[in-house]
């Protein structure tokens, strides 16, 4: 594993401050040279091996430390006592017969080292059996030097505590921070892919509603085209094949959308930047044959959208037919006559049923089907309601 350099200028630095740790609480290095040698420099060149390969391997800078365990019992984070006499001690009973005096969590100014990297090994190794297999080995090197000093029940104690504040805890906390983390990535991708289904949602909704209504109107003013007087025949043809061409591509639009959809909650959509009659306008110029009555009052929010839908499904399915636009504030119809001319658009469009369910979150009602020789278009908004998606 490459080090960056401030992570080697970290390294480094624990590696001088531990050594200088652990040289002060060696053998004297003026009365002992030769121990001071042996000991502290052995400490030293373990703590330099588990600092070099720690970052990348915690697990391994733990059994590299496993000789600064805690195996002396000196020295502990605290001291418990307990008489054993019954409170009936005499002078004459042995010390250790009469009082039980237990180290807790035997430290030594290497400690913290071999704590660091126990918790590293539950934050970056995944799999368990590696570290168990490893504290296995710990619990038998601590019973034998248990049995070595004498097996004692006060050094049971200061062991048990020591592999449990050395490694095992340590450990434990580290796992509990690496699900921890896992657990708010996991979140996280969660949130941005419910962001992404949003955003294709509404690309796939803006394409519905702004694309494909051009299109049809596209298809409109070809189907006019092509029934107009003085053309050629081959500027008829021409005409009908830009029909048709447009109804294609309104038919491939609407197979990218449904790739686009999700079945999520349709994200908001921005408003149109127009009115109704700016809407109406638009389809006259473009050949389409509208009339609109608007009745004083305030115009329902979800107006624009019910008009604009019922217009692209009348400039599809009837091209060459009569629109009436009908807007109150209790009611919003849109109906068509006859068509003029073949038909090229196929159905099963998710146009009504993306406004259907518009109109139900709104609180109103949508009936739409065949009406005499034509089709309908009625929509009733709930007063008072507005539209939720504000479009």
């Amino acid at each position: 594993m490459r080090r960056r350099p401030r992570q080697l200028l970290y390294d480094v630095l624990l590696w001088i401050v531990m050594s200088l740790l652990a040289a002060a609480s060696g053998p004297d290095p003026f009365d002992d040279p030769r121990r001071f040698l042996l000991v502290t420099g052995g400490r030293v060149l373990l703590l330099g091996l588990a600092i070099l390969v720690g970052r990348a391997w915690p697990l391994a800078a733990v059994v590299i430390l496993l000789p600064l365990g805690p195996w002396d019992f000196t020295e502990g984070l605290a001291t418990a006592s307990w008489d054993l006499s019954g409170g009936q001690a005499t002078s004459d009973q042995a010390w250790p017969l009469s009082l039980l005096a237990v180290k807790i969590f035997p430290l030594s100014p290497t400690t913290p080292t071999v704590i660091w990297y126990a918790y590293l090994t539950g934050r970056r190794v995944a799999r368990v059996w590696p570290a168990a297999a490893v504290f296995g080995v710990t619990c038998l090197v601590g019973v034998g030097v248990v049995l070595a000093q004498g097996g004692q029940l006060r050094l049971w104690f200061t062991m048990v505590s020591g592999l449990l504040g050395f490694y095992v805890v340590p450990y434990l906390l580290g796992v509990l921070r690496r699900r921890l983390l896992q657990q708010r990535e996991r979140a996280r991708q969660s949130v941005a892919a419910q962001a992404r289904l949003r955003e294709r949602t509404r690309i796939a909704h803006d394409m519905h509603d702004s694309l494909g209504h051009d299109l049809a109107l596209i298809a409109v003013r070809a189907a006019g085209l092509e029934i107009a007087p003085g053309l050629t025949p081959a500027q008829a043809r021409a005409a009908g094949e830009l029909r048709v061409a447009a109804a294609e591509a309104t038919e491939r639009l609407r197979q990218i959308v449904g790739l686009l959809r999700e079945d999520i909650e349709p994200a908001p959509l921005a408003p149109v930047d127009e009115d109704v009659t700016a809407l109406v306008e638009r389809a006259r110029d473009s050949g389409m044959e509208v009339t609109v009555e608007i009745a004083p009052g305030p115009v329902p929010a979800l107006a624009h959208r019910v008009v604009q839908e019922g217009l692209t499904n009348a400039a599809k399915h009837a091209p060459g037919a009569w629109v009436r636009v009908s807007l109150t504030p209790e009611r919003i119809a849109v109906r068509n006559g006859p068509a003029r001319g073949g038909s090229t658009a196929l159905t099963g469009g998710m146009g009504l049923t993306g406004l259907r369910e518009r109109v139900r979150l709104a609180g109103g009602t949508m009936t739409a089907g065949p009406v005499d020789d034509g089709f309908e278009l009625v929509v009733i908004p709930h007063a008072g309601e507005p539209d939720p998606h504000d479009a």
